[in-house]
């Protein structure tokens, strides 16, 4: 008897996936995602995106409430966690194994997300000794999200205090130069600093990290997860040792 094979998964276009993508990021933290501040964020027309968000209420991925804010639906959320985890997978392969910096694997790791199949998906997985964040320490599905801390902005932190970065959230990522710059400063997940400064009338943070002084924003500060003191160590990912050596290769 002949065997039957598994049907194809299916999943919207790239374009698609990014507006699904991002409706999770505005909304994963309790904010509110409208169809103009989409727009905003994907760099779009308002026009433009009314008309993929009708595509995608159409398709049974997004909701429009009452007061015109915009919900993953149960499929969109698969989708949207999907998508999200074969992106930091990606991450994972192209940072550690491949060289890349934050800012490159992120634009590679959009191009092949799509493309990307669950058996591949598992393979690096397995190779990234299943890591349960992005790179940037963003939980990589609902179940790592449920078991991590979600620590405070870096914004509001205590002036003089040792705090550790856990999490450089998903709409810094969309800020490709915001990434280049923490990842030059060593400002990642599992860093120590001490915050030297934090000042309303400057607008500004000083930290005093691993490579010295270093100023930013409050707004790009308010996008960055830290935690009080020194963390679990338990809580920052570790490749496992056969992956840089795999580095060291290339």
């Amino acid at each position: 008897m002949a065997s039957m094979s598994k049907p194809r998964e299916t999943m919207p276009s790239e374009s698609a996936q990014g507006y699904l993508l991002t409706v999770r990021s505005m909304t994963m933290l309790g904010g509110t995602a409208m169809t103009a501040s989409l727009g905003r964020r994907m760099g779009v027309s308002v026009q433009a995106a009314s008309e993929m968000v009708g595509r995608l209420a159409a398709d049974g991925f997004l909701e429009v409430d009452a007061e015109r804010s915009l919900r993953l639906t149960p499929a969109g959320r698969v989708v949207a966690d999907t998508i999200f985890r074969r992106h930091s997978l990606l991450e994972w392969l192209l940072t550690r194994v491949v060289g890349l910096g934050w800012a490159e694997s992120d634009e590679e790791a959009a191009r092949l997300q799509g493309a990307l199949s669950p058996r591949v998906e598992t393979a690096i997985a397995e190779l990234m000794g299943h890591p349960p964040t992005c790179p940037h320490g963003n939980p990589i599905d609902a179940d790592a999200a449920r078991t991590r801390p979600s620590g405070i902005p870096l914004s509001e932190a205590e002036a003089g205090g040792l705090i550790t970065i856990l999490r450089i959230t998903e709409e810094a990522e969309e800020d490709a130069e915001l990434l280049v710059y923490l990842e030059q400063q060593g400002l990642v997940p599992g860093t120590h600093a001490t915050v030297a400064e934090v000042s309303t009338s400057r607008d500004s943070v000083v930290l005093d990290g691993p490579r010295g002084r270093t100023t930013m924003g409050l707004r790009p500060a308010a996008l960055i997860r830290v935690l009080p003191g020194e963390a679990d160590p338990g809580l920052i990912h570790r490749v496992p040792a056969r992956v840089e050596s795999l580095k060291a290769r290339i």
